[in-house]
């Protein structure tokens, strides 16, 4: 189980001590994955959901707050424990293309986390890392005799994203961060990476952090799961996917909804939808108040002088003033 308690991480701009400021990327952000479960982060883009996921993966350090893997601080524990926990927790590229080294095969691509494990291994370690690998791209879908020596510009982009996937999975992780695992291959091939991504976590057991500005997609890879809406660093509204999406309280969940394209005949017509007037201003991240009180079309004098909290149980909404508006359904890619 991966548990996240009160995480935050403060960046400071170049420049000297009069210029310099503090850039609050995550703010006390807190959650839980079980065993195989999964959850998606939604919001637009730089509203912090990318760094969650590179703290997950050790690529950042936290500036406060703990993030346990089976109970163990992956920040705080000794150096050669620290590497076997951040093993476990595996990142997806957004960018397959930029992903895979142009001047290594795929074979040499897969082999090179392989090979450090294959000293544990009894036996021919050629043998093993050879069998792993055939094992990982069959699991993908692919056929390893039609890949394995042939180079990125060789392959489409929907078998280079697999390929990242099956390079993820050779170190036989528990958790799996897909940080916008979709949004750089052709719309055909994105509901086949999905379905992958789905069928790991219930084949393998493996725990999905899903990181995405697409809703239909969370939707459909968070299946009972649970969704969190982020914007600026800080939790807006969160629970079960379906729930969230079906009845959503905070304006800015609803807003995101009303963003996804009505396919008339396939989702609610008519829908009580809204488009936010303002662009995200990172200026306004030191405001009193609620953080997205200067672009709510429905905030009051109070949403700028006091901070809502996160209430609720099972669904959680930081809100003065929520309330359950129409949007229009979001069908499944």
């Amino acid at each position: 189980m991966i548990e996240v308690e009160h995480l935050q991480k403060v960046y400071t701009t170049k420049g000297n001590l009069l210029t310099r400021s503090q850039v609050h990327a995550v703010r006390d952000v807190s959650f839980r994955i079980p065993d195989g479960g999964a959850i998606s982060f939604i919001g637009e883009s730089g509203c912090g959901k990318t760094t969650v996921g590179r703290i997950l993966a050790g690529l950042e350090t936290p500036s406060a707050g703990v993030v346990r893997l089976d109970g163990a601080d992956i920040h705080q524990t000794p150096t050669r424990e620290r590497r076997d926990l951040r093993r476990k927790i595996q990142l997806i590229h957004q960018d397959p293309y930029q992903a895979l080294n142009p001047a290594h095969s795929i074979e040499q691509a897969l082999s090179a986390p392989l090979q450090i494990m294959a000293k544990q291994k009894s036996g021919s370690p050629r043998a093993w890392i050879r069998e792993r690998m055939d094992e990982v791209l069959t699991m993908v879908g692919l056929e390893p005799a039609s890949v394995l020596y042939k180079h990125p510009h060789m392959l489409s982009g929907g078998q280079r994203q697999r390929i990242v996937i099956a390079r993820a999975l050779t170190v036989e992780p528990t958790v799996l961060v897909a940080d916008e695992a979709v949004s750089m291959i052709d719309v055909s091939l994105r509901l086949g990476v999905l379905h992958l991504l789905r069928d790991l976590r219930e084949k393998l057991r493996i725990s999905l952090l899903f990181i995405t500005h697409d809703v239909a997609a969370a939707r459909y890879l968070g299946q009972g799961g649970q969704i969190s809406v982020i914007y600026k660093g800080l939790i807006m509204e969160q629970g079960l996917t379906e729930v969230v999406i079906a009845h959503p309280r905070h304006p800015y969940t609803q807003a995101l909804l009303s963003a996804v394209p009505v396919l008339k005949g396939l989702e609610t017509m008519g829908a009580d939808r809204f488009i936010l007037a303002k662009e995200m201003n990172a200026q306004s991240d030191a405001q009193a108040g609620c953080l997205f009180a200067d672009r709510c079309p429905f905030a009051q004098a109070r949403c700028f002088t006091e901070a809502p909290a996160l209430i609720g149980e099972d669904h959680q909404y930081a809100c003065h003033f929520p309330e359950v508006r129409q949007v229009a359904a979001v069908a499944a890619e």
